[in-house]
């Protein structure tokens, strides 16, 4: 499936040509002959005999934009100047800053910000370390920790290279919450030395988002820093997802009219994706559900089982399947895959149940062509940002702290999860839910905070909350 122009490989060319009344229309259109899209074309220096260009555009990839850029270099009289990547453009410097909240502006501001009046604050906090909350930037503040060993779908590419989707996360968390959180790029991925670190570092921050760690260390990770630390610690690639997909599928089974309940589940993805988002399902009320690995259907009697695949089977199958995905997928009513791309075709999807739920999650191409599961299925989903019912984190995460925060929580229990899965589908009003908008918008109005009160609330009716009040 080749992918759309995408303004992830949008490109700008600078470049020369003959002042010419037709030239913005034969640049137009070479490009679009290319296969890209321009998006927008600016004068930037005009003479008698030259006009300098930038021209915008989307491409599909590297190799597309290499080409786009030949094709426009092959006009006559048109000199290409420079060619920038508009996505590296916007990562010059990094992404991210830090600023001041106190003005500095004389030595009155200075004493009480810094030495001598802190000096108070500090003799305060030692006497009464719980006030960290509520005099530093602590209730504020969540560290994103990664070692680089799973990120996005690139792989093992180590704290350096994981660093500006780290950046990219704090970004979001700010845009989206108002939280300060940070980076932390750890050049190590020995399990024992990532939860030292972490837990060494944590008296500064109000919690933790594991990101981009691979299973199954990730498991024992966040378990081992859940135990050993009194602040909220959520490994987004699991839990995140878990919400998102909960949310959306909620919403899927009522536009089909079928419940939690009833239906069957195949899953094709035993990670930790998978794992997360089939214990969430469970605890949400899933009753029928196969997961599937590469080798085939987990279940009893495979000699191949870890702790965790053992969990899955302990929880999962009740009758015993053994067979392998194409004939799980048959007569299910949902399909959720979180494991490779292309795995299934159209004649598996055509197998399924009457009003079948795909979620084809796999990144950057899903498990099956959503153009062709949209031939037979009634609703479609992806990871994807260029087709309907994208599931994303982000819907997730920002509103899951905030009300983390706000709660002055220092774990994360499955009951809140399953809240801030409900709150997000119902982000969705009954007028808005059609086959092609069964989850919200990533700017949906409010959508942060709908997500941290149901999470406030959860931990209210649970009697777990101990908010921040500031003097």
């Amino acid at each position: 499936m080749a992918p759309n122009p995408s303004v992830s490989y949008s490109i700008i060319v600078r470049l020369e040509v003959p002042a010419r009344g037709n030239m913005v229309g034969i640049l137009t259109n070479t490009v679009e002959r290319s296969g890209g899209v321009v998006t927008a074309l600016d004068v930037t220096r005009s003479g008698h005999e030259r006009l300098r260009i930038d021209v915008t555009c989307q491409c599909r990839d590297t190799d597309h934009a290499d080409a786009v850029v030949e094709a426009i270099r092959a006009l006559p009289e048109v000199l290409v100047h420079k060619v920038s990547d508009r996505t590296f453009l916007l990562h010059l410097g990094g992404k991210i800053e830090m600023r001041s909240k106190v003005p500095l502006r004389n030595r009155d501001d200075l004493s009480m910000a810094y030495t001598p009046g802190v000096g108070r604050v500090s003799l305060a906090l030692a006497r009464n370390p719980e006030d960290a909350r509520r005099l530093t930037i602590k209730r504020n503040t969540v560290a994103v920790v990664t070692d680089g060993s799973a990120v996005l779908g690139l792989g093992n590419v180590g704290p350096v290279a994981a660093l500006p989707v780290m950046e990219g996360k704090a970004a979001l968390f700010k845009q989206f919450a108002d939280i300060d959180a940070w980076p932390i790029c750890l050049d190590t991925q020995d399990t024992d030395e990532i939860v030292l670190i972490v837990r060494a570092i944590a008296t500064g921050f109000g919690g933790v988002n594991l990101e981009d760690i691979a299973a199954p260390r990730c498991f024992e990770i966040e378990r081992r820093l859940r135990e050993a630390l009194d602040v909220p610690v959520f490994h987004d690639d699991q839990h995140g997802t878990a919400i998102a997909v909960l949310a959306a599928l909620k919403n899927a089974l009522r536009c089909v009219g079928k419940d939690l309940a009833d239906v069957r589940i195949t899953m094709s993805g035993a990670g930790a994706a998978g794992t997360a988002v089939l214990k969430l399902l469970l605890a949400a009320g899933a009753k029928q559900v196969v997961v599937c690995d590469v080798h085939g259907a987990l279940h009893p009697g495979r000699d191949d089982l870890d702790e965790g695949l053992r969990w899955i089977v302990e929880h999962t199958n009740a009758d015993g399947y053994a067979g392998d995905l194409h004939g799980a997928v048959a007569g299910a009513d949902v399909f959720i895959g979180l494991s490779a791309p292309n795995i299934l075709t159209g004649d598996d999807v055509a197998t399924m149940a009457d009003g079948a739920v795909v979620f084809a999650l796999a990144n950057p191409d899903p498990e099956v062509d959503p153009a062709v599961a949209l031939e037979h299925a009634s609703i479609v989903a992806t990871g994807r940002s260029d087709y309907p019912n994208q599931i994303n984190n982000v819907l997730v995460f920002p509103g899951m702290f905030r009300g983390l925060l706000d709660a002055g929580l220092d774990e994360v229990p499955t009951s809140m999860m399953v809240a801030a899965a409900h709150a997000l589908g119902d982000a969705v009003s009954d007028e808005e839910l059609n086959p092609s908008y069964i989850i919200p918008s990533v700017f949906h109005p409010n959508l942060a905070a709908t997500v941290a009160g149901a999470v406030q609330k959860a931990a209210e009716e649970n009697g777990r909350t101990s908010p921040v009040t500031l003097p």
